[in-house]
């Protein structure tokens, strides 16, 4: 994979400095990292972000979050693993992710409803907006992960 812009933040320092902002924002926001890892890492997994899924991995691993239930992330409907506020975060992740295909159903939003605060509801929101626009950044213009030597192909 041949990355098309090397340096967006020097490309555009504003906007992403105004992203960072949103990012620290959210950190302050008092929904859980743990949660806020989780939903970044199902919808770079539903983007494709190769670069997205190794940081947010990375971060959950550093977190001490266990390597079953990120393995099983992708089939957490499946999955008892999950804890109902999580559900209803990855439910609505996927939702708004999907916005195109599933217009953001009343069920999906019952559960976050019955999960969060408004003020939570917003900022979940506003997290699920976010990481999809740093998908975006890095699927197009193709950023490549880290890649430890032992990994490599």
């Amino acid at each position: 994979m041949i990355p098309r812009l090397e340096t967006p933040h020097k490309a555009a320092p504003e906007a992403i400095k105004a992203m960072m902002a949103l990012e620290a924002a959210l950190q302050k926001s008092g929904l859980e990292h743990s949660l806020i890892d989780l939903v970044k890492l199902r919808a770079s997994q539903i983007n494709g972000c190769a670069f997205c899924i190794h940081m947010h991995s990375t971060h959950l691993r550093e977190a001490g979050e266990s390597e079953m239930r990120l393995y099983m992330l992708n089939a957490w409907r499946e999955s008892s693993l999950y804890s109902e506020r999580e559900r209803a975060a990855l439910a609505w992740t996927e939702s708004l992710t999907r916005l195109a295909e599933t217009g953001a159903p009343d069920a999906d939003y019952a559960l976050v409803k019955a999960q969060f605060s408004e003020a939570e509801q917003v900022n979940l929101t506003l997290l699920i907006g976010a990481i999809n626009v740093w998908n975006r950044l890095q699927v197009g213009f193709r950023a490549a992960h880290p890649v430890d030597a032992r990994d490599a192909a």
